[in-house]
């Protein structure tokens, strides 16, 4: 879209998302008014820390900060703190904040997604999700040696919160609904091997059951009752059984919502005008990378977002760019280093092209047909990144198996 250059711009959401789309804006050369919106009253934060470094307290808050007031203020960024949005008008070009509405020439949608819970367990207290600041401040002070932790839920945050408490002295217990933790992005047979991982360092790991219920006693936890009938002590309960957008904000916007505000390749917001986009978290697109509508959660991805919708807000009519991106992820676990890029589908078969999942040290190549769909390692940076480059150039699995192949003698 062609925004006047004194424009005002809102941008709804204080994480790394919407920082990043502030900064970029001010780079590319808007001069008009910024508006920060955050609903945590902390300065924006890097949140992968949450679950690994902050969790143990090796990292404060103040450590783990993407920026500060004096950086913000030569930004020329209106910051409002603690203030979550309420409600969208597309016709007036109004976003309501509490009982205030502000006037934009575009909107940008950064919010982000919050930590599903458990149903019923509202009033429990010793369960917690990690999602903020506030989240791991209240854990950190139950993750006592010796505590007995349940993880419930085997994905990325579950998993970084064991290894977190399991190095802290605790006794932990993951449960996976699935066959294998972490299947759902890599399948069952690298899931299982990420499990190794768990049990390599003395975590307790149920995978094919389901959590029946919380027990609690005088209000607390006391047990996990899962669905084959057993049950697991805990004085305290993680749960990092996903997220969810947050786009309740939004319902009644105009805007198109499912699992995400949907937008189009230039992540402009479908039913917006061409006045509203999104970007990390919240934003669901088509990605013309593979021909995928797709959400994806990593840190990596809101940053490139972040910059693809500041050009297009600043770009003349028709020159606007897609956003063509394959996800990339990392997790930290057990001190090693697991990195993932692509979308491996349900039926991709993976292929160990470097190194031995006995050493925990590989490269596993992802196959459908004749193309490569994604790429796992655990501490074999330099040889996934090989990976990463072949999936941006769209690999056949001939140039895979090359580009992997031994050196000549």
């Amino acid at each position: 879209m062609a925004l006047n250059e004194q424009s005002s711009i809102v941008v709804v959401g204080g994480s790394l998302g919407g920082l990043r789309c502030v900064e970029a804006l001010r780079r590319l050369g808007h001069t008009g008014s910024l508006t920060l919106v955050g609903a945590e009253e902390h300065l924006p934060y890097d949140r992968p820390p949450l679950s690994k470094e902050v969790l143990t307290g090796e990292r404060a808050l103040g450590e783990i900060a993407l920026t500060d007031s004096e950086k913000l203020t030569e930004l020329d960024v209106d910051v409002r703190l603690g203030q979550a949005a309420t409600a969208l008008d597309l016709a007036e070009s109004v976003v309501e904040i509490g009982s205030e509405k502000l006037s934009y020439g575009a909107i940008v949608i950064a919010t982000g997604s919050h930590a599903r819970r458990l149903p019923g367990t509202e009033n429990i207290s010793g369960i917690h999700v990690i999602r903020t600041n506030d989240d791991v401040e209240a854990l950190t002070k139950e993750l006592v040696a010796n505590a007995s932790v349940v993880v419930i839920g085997g994905g990325f945050i579950g998993a970084e919160a064991a290894a977190s408490a399991r190095s802290l002295g605790c006794s932990v217990t993951v449960i996976e609904a699935a066959s294998a933790p972490m299947s759902r992005g890599l399948g069952d047979e690298m899931g299982t091997v990420c499990g190794m991982l768990h049990t390599d360092n003395g975590t307790a790991l149920r995978v094919g059951v389901g959590v029946e219920k919380v027990i609690a006693e005088d209000g607390r936890v006391s047990a996990v009752l899962l669905e084959d009938g057993s049950s697991l002590d805990a004085d305290v309960v993680i749960v990092g059984i996903g997220s969810v957008p947050t786009t309740e904000w939004l319902t009644n916007s105009g805007l198109i919502i499912d699992d995400g505000v949907v937008c189009d390749e230039t992540l402009a917001a479908l039913g917006g005008g061409g006045h509203v986009f999104a970007v990390g978290d919240v934003c669901r697109w088509s990605n013309p990378w593979n021909g995928e509508t797709m959400r994806v959660e990593h840190w990596t991805n809101a940053v490139e977002q972040s910059f693809t919708v500041a050009k297009n807000l600043l770009a003349s009519a028709g020159e606007a760019v897609t956003h063509s991106s394959v996800p990339f992820v990392w997790s930290d676990q057990y001190g090693h280093r697991i990195q993932i890029a692509g979308r491996p589908g349900p039926g991709d078969r993976p292929y160990v092209v470097a190194g031995s999942v006995d050493d925990r040290s590989f490269v596993a190549a992802y196959r459908r047909g004749e193309s490569l769909t994604g790429v796992m390692a655990i501490d074999m940076i330099k040889p996934f990144v090989t990976g990463r480059r072949l999936l941006m150039q769209h690999a056949t699995w001939s140039d895979t198996l090359a580009a992997y192949a031994p050196a000549p003698e």
